[in-house]
C-alpha cells in the first residue's frame, strides 16, 4: 500500500508513517532563489534565503558548486557585458580541444598581425612568432591577453568570427541559456552578453570537466616577452581556499569577477559585475564569499551507498528492494535551519516486480519551517525479477486475504 515515512536529518530511524499524499515524483530539486531578480540600482540589496543582503554590485550570484543551491542573487539573469570574464568560454573550448587531442600543449601557433595589434590587456606576443598552446593558455588566464585569445581563436577556427560561432555552439551544449558570444576576448560589442547564472554554470563546468588544466587559474604570475604580470584575481592569496577564476573590466560593464574557493568538501562560486573600482571588486568579492561560508553549511542526508529504506516488493524474487539516492544526497542550508529540517520518504508499496536497478521508485521530500521545499528522487539499488507462475499463486492469495 502507499507509504510515507518521516526521517530527520538523514537518520535511519523511522519516526512516523501515514498515507501517501502525492504519487507523482519530481525529477529535480527546487533550490531557493531561482527566480530572476528584477533589475534595480547598484545600491539595491541582493535576495538570500536569510533575507536581503546589501551589495554595491550591479549583478551578483553566489552558489554552492556541488548542490547548486543559490545563496545570494541580484539581477542574476540580467544580460550584461561580461568583459574578460567571457574568456572563460574561450578557455573551455581550448581545454576541450586539448582533451580531444586536437591541440597539444607544446604545439606552437602562429601570431597574426591582427592578434599582434589587439588592444586592451595583452600578453605582448610578437608579430610573426609562434607560441606554444600552454603558454598562450597562461597568457589568457593569468595576463588576460586579448592577443593570446585571438591567436588561439584563429588557430582553432580560422578567424575570430568563426570562433565566436564555435563559442555559441559550446555554450548551448553545456547549458548556457542567456549568453551570446561575438568574439573571443570580451571586447565591447552590444550583442556580446552573458548573465551571472551562465557564468556560474560555465565556471562549474571548467572546474569539473578539466581538472588537469584548471590549476592554471590558481597561478599567481606569468612572465612572457620579459614582462612579468600578476594574476588580477583579488581572491588569490586573500581568501582561504581560493583557486580561480577570472576578472573583467570595461567602462560599460564596470569591474567584475567570476571567482571560487574550496574549503574541505565545500566549493562556492561567486559572480559579481558592475562594481565601481578594482578595490571595490576585491573587497566586495571577499565579503560575499566569506559570508557564504560563514552563514551556510552542507548537510549530508545520505551517502551514495546508503540504503534509505528496504521497500517491500510484490511478486518479486526478493522480498524487498533497497532504495538509494544514486549519489550523495547533500543539502546546502543556513546553519540555524538544521534543527527545522524535515525529511519525508514517499513511495507506492509494495513495489511490483520486475524492478530494474536504477529505476526511479520513490522520493525524499525536504521541508520545514524556513526551509524551502525540495524533492530528491530515489532509485532501486538492485534488480528484482518477477516470480514465475507457480510461486506467484500463494503470494496473490495472501494479498487477496490480507486486503
Amino acid at each position: 500500500m502507499p507509504l510515507r515515512r518521516e526521517l530527520l536529518g538523514g537518520a535511519a530511524a523511522v519516526l512516523a508513517a501515514g498515507p501517501l499524499a502525492t504519487p507523482g515524483l519530481a525529477q529535480q530539486r527546487r533550490p531557493a532563489g531561482r527566480a530572476a531578480a528584477p533589475a534595480g540600482p547598484p545600491t539595491s540589496p541582493a535576495s538570500t534565503p536569510l533575507g536581503p543582503v546589501d551589495t554595491i554590485a550591479r549583478q551578483a550570484l553566489l552558489v554552492d558548486a556541488d548542490t547548486g543551491a543559490v545563496l545570494l542573487e541580484k539581477n542574476a539573469d540580467e544580460r550584461m557585458p561580461p568583459s574578460s570574464m567571457s574568456k572563460l568560454m574561450t578557455m573551455y573550448v581550448v581545454f576541450d580541444m586539448l582533451k580531444q587531442g586536437r591541440l597539444r600543449p607544446d604545439q606552437a601557433l602562429p601570431v597574426s598581425e591582427r592578434a599582434w595589434r589587439m588592444g586592451g590587456s595583452k600578453m605582448f606576443v610578437e608579430l610573426g612568432s609562434s607560441i606554444k598552446v600552454e603558454d598562450l593558455a597562461r597568457g589568457v588566464i593569468i595576463q588576460s591577453g586579448n592577443d593570446a585569445c585571438v591567436v588561439l581563436a584563429e588557430a582553432i577556427s580560422g578567424s575570430e568570427q568563426q570562433f565566436a560561432e564555435l563559442l555559441n555552439e559550446y555554450g548551448r551544449r553545456i547549458g548556457l541559456k542567456d549568453s551570446n558570444f561575438r568574439n573571443a576576448t570580451g571586447w565591447p560589442d552590444p550583442e556580446h552578453r552573458m548573465t551571472c547564472r551562465d557564468l556560474a554554470i560555465l565556471a562549474s563546468r571548467l572546474i569539473h570537466d578539466f581538472p588537469d588544466h584548471y590549476s592554471i587559474y590558481s597561478e599567481r604570475a606569468f612572465r612572457w616577452n620579459d614582462i612579468n604580470q600578476e594574476n588580477r584575481n583579488p581572491l588569490l592569496g586573500r581568501v582561504p581556499g581560493a583557486d580561480g577564476l577570472k576578472t573583467g573590466h570595461t567602462e560599460d560593464a564596470g569591474y567584475g569577477l567570476t571567482g571560487t574557493a574550496k574549503r574541505g568538501e565545500r566549493r562556492l562560486i561567486l559572480v559579481v559585475n558592475g562594481l565601481p573600482s578594482m578595490r571595490a571588486r576585491g573587497e566586495e568579492s571577499e565579503r560575499l564569499i566569506e559570508w557564504g561560508f560563514r552563514e551556510f553549511e552542507n548537510v549530508v542526508l545520505f551517502r551514495a551507498a546508503d540504503t534509505v529504506e528496504a521497500a517491500p516488493v510484490y511478486l518479486g524474487e526478493a522480498p524487498t528492494v533497497p532504495l538509494v539516492g544514486g549519489k550523495d544526497l547533500v543539502l546546502t542550508l543556513p546553519r540555524q535551519w538544521r534543527r527545522n529540517l524535515q525529511v519525508t520518504l514517499r513511495y507506492n508499496g509494495p513495489i511490483p516486480a520486475p524492478i530494474a536497478k536504477g529505476q526511479e521508485v520513490g522520493q525524499l521530500d525536504i521541508a520545514g519551517q524556513g526551509v524551502p521545499p525540495m524533492v530528491m528522487p530515489l532509485y532501486a539499488g538492485a534488480d528484482v525479477g518477477r516470480l514465475g507462475l507457480i510461486p506467484r499463486i500463494p503470494a496473490v492469495i495472501s494479498r487477496m486475504v490480507s486486503g
